[in-house]
């Protein structure tokens, strides 16, 4: 596929992949706490503890298949990859549309935390037809669809609960099947040179092994996992947070949090070329950390919760930071190694996933009573740290990995 086309089918069917494993994720939401009720016959607190259970399952088994799914895009190609796992998908929302035990809907959360590794393949698809000057932008479309995904998800999910507990999950088949269609027909395979498969690299340890023995790879992937456990407070702990210092509702949570998400994709799929041009990969890293550490600095101290909320668009500002990493990664590595690359990178996005809420919600008890914008202050400090890391990067490691050629 020519790099110089416009946005095609195929582009738009991978950006519609990645909303749909958010709104997938979003469309259960709201009906969780009745299904796991109803399901596990217990009451909402031990449902919640099931829900834990049920999220922390998918965010491990993303971790463990990331590089996996990773290196079998590389090995076979990112389409069978990525339209194996919508099939895979639509049937494992239809198993979570029956079950009736809670056994069976942790298996089909396994099940789908190993498919939703297929972002990875994703990112790589991008990288095979980008120009290394165009993939933090194209990126940039990646984090806005699924910011998209998570802002429409829950309303969605919320509507269709009138309907009964099991509707979201009928409709989640129903999308994932459509979409399955759709990539069968328009999505080509981008992968021009094939890798062998090697048990060594694709699992997380050998996976990480490999691709950290290139010290610019390993320093830029330790300073994306510190800024994903920062990052991460905000659905880990903006909830608790809110209604301790302003007491808001359910309603007025979700209100800023689609605010927040909105203004997410607009900054990530939109605004992003602008700062990309104005400062360059490298810029616009250093630009989004300095802006987070000061967002995280203002929303510790505010108290005033309609200034918050009309602060909180504002936030997503400082959302490049993502894009533009994931450039300078793609980057460093060869053609025929994005596949890996991005597998590790889902798995250290996942793994940040899994500690930041314990980090988050650990600060939010110790200090919750007395000063709720204690994790904001952690999450500034993590912020610092990244800017610290990050200045002592060699500039090289924004550099191509090889030699610039025609494709």
């Amino acid at each position: 596929m020519s790099e110089d086309r416009p946005v095609t089918l195929p582009l738009i069917f991978v950006l519609l992949t990645v909303f749909i494993d958010a709104i997938g994720v979003g469309l259960i939401m709201p009906v969780m706490p009745s299904l796991l009720t109803e399901v596990g016959q217990v009451g909402l607190a031990d449902a919640a503890l099931l829900g834990g259970i049920l999220t922390t399952a998918f965010a491990v088994m993303q971790f463990l298949c990331g590089p996996t799914v990773g290196a079998l895009s590389d090995r076979f190609g990112r389409r069978p990859v990525l339209l194996i796992s919508l099939f895979v998908m639509a049937l494992d929302y239809l198993v979570m549309a029956v079950a009736q035990t809670f056994a069976l809907l942790l298996v089909a959360r396994i099940v789908g935390g190993i498919v939703a590794a297929t972002q990875s393949t994703a990112y790589a698809f991008i990288a095979d037809i980008s120009k290394p000057e165009q993939k933090a932008a194209r990126f940039g479309l990646i984090s806005a669809a699924f910011g998209l995904g998570f802002v429409a998800g829950p309303v969605i999910g919320g509507l269709l609960a009138e309907y009964g507990t099991r509707a979201p999950f009928y409709a989640a088949a129903l999308i994932a099947a459509a979409n399955f269609a759709l990539g069968y027909f328009v999505l080509p395979e981008t992968l021009k040179t094939r890798r062998p498969m090697t048990l060594a690299r694709s699992n997380p340890l050998g996976a990480f092994a490999h691709v950290g023995a290139d010290p610019g790879l390993r320093r830029l992937l330790f300073l994306f996992f510190v800024y994903q456990v920062a990052f991460f407070i905000y659905p880990a702990i903006w909830a608790f947070f809110t209604e301790a210092r302003f007491g808001w509702s359910p309603a007025w949570v979700g209100a800023s949090l689609a605010a927040f998400g909105l203004a997410q994709a607009v900054v990530q799929g939109v605004l992003i070329r602008f700062i990309l041009s104005a400062f360059g990969d490298r810029g616009t890293v250093l630009y989004g950390l300095i802006f987070n550490t000061a967002a995280f600095l203002v929303i510790a101290v505010l108290d005033n919760g309609m200034l918050l909320m009309a602060f909180v668009p504002l936030v997503a500002f400082g959302a490049v930071v993502v894009p533009a990493l994931q450039s300078m990664l793609s980057r460093r590595a060869a053609d025929d190694a994005q596949g890996e690359l991005q597998g590790v990178i889902s798995s250290t996005a996942a793994l940040a996933i899994i500690v930041s809420p314990m980090l988050m919600t650990g600060v939010f008890a110790t200090w919750g009573d007395t000063f709720p914008g204690a994790p904001f202050i952690l999450a500034a400090v993590l912020t610092i740290i990244c800017i610290a890391i990050y200045t002592r990067i060699p500039r090289l490691a924004a550099a191509p990995a090889e030699p610039e050629t025609s494709r």
